[in-house]
């Protein structure tokens, strides 16, 4: 019988999964390839051991990023979900996709030679401003209409 320790998936609730392991060495990647990946200056990755990882909802999509590695994702909706040399032991599951980010936070930084050069500012940028705080009708437009799926699970998704 296995503990459920983390649960996550993609934007659009097609894909679910579940941890059976509390992630380990979770890292900041800055390489290229993890770059283009998540379409932004870095992943956060959590690696997990395979035995601990299960889909729980839905099928991943399989991207080969280079001969020895491959990037997972959403078919339907296109969040990158996990990255995996098929031949590990282990697998690198994006923390973005947990429905508790928190729980995972980074240990160490890797590809820093490929880190953005305004990284080390991002904590003097000015970051105190609600989500739309100017527009409030346009917030309220996108929390109305939303077709993210929740953080945390469901028994069908989209709902009937």
């Amino acid at each position: 019988m296995s503990t459920v320790l983390l649960t996550g998936g993609c934007q659009c609730g097609a894909v679910r999964y579940a941890l059976d392991q509390q992630p380990f060495n979770v890292h900041v990647c800055h390489c290229r390839m993890c770059q283009k990946a998540v379409g932004g200056p870095f992943a956060v990755i959590c690696p997990v051991m395979k035995t601990a990882f299960r889909v729980t909802r839905g099928t991943i999509s399989y991207f080969h990023s280079s001969d020895v590695a491959r990037r997972g994702f959403c078919a339907a909706c296109g969040t990158p979900l996990l990255f995996e040399y098929p031949e590990g032991q282990d697998l690198g599951v994006l923390v973005g996709t947990l429905d508790e980010p928190d729980r995972a936070p980074p240990e160490n930084q890797y590809g820093n030679e490929s880190r953005v050069a305004w990284y080390g500012n991002l904590l003097s940028v000015p970051g105190d401003r609600p989500t739309y705080a100017d527009n409030p009708e346009m917030l309220h437009r996108i929390s109305s209409t939303s077709h993210q799926h929740p953080d945390h699970d469901t028994a069908t998704w989209p709902p009937k």
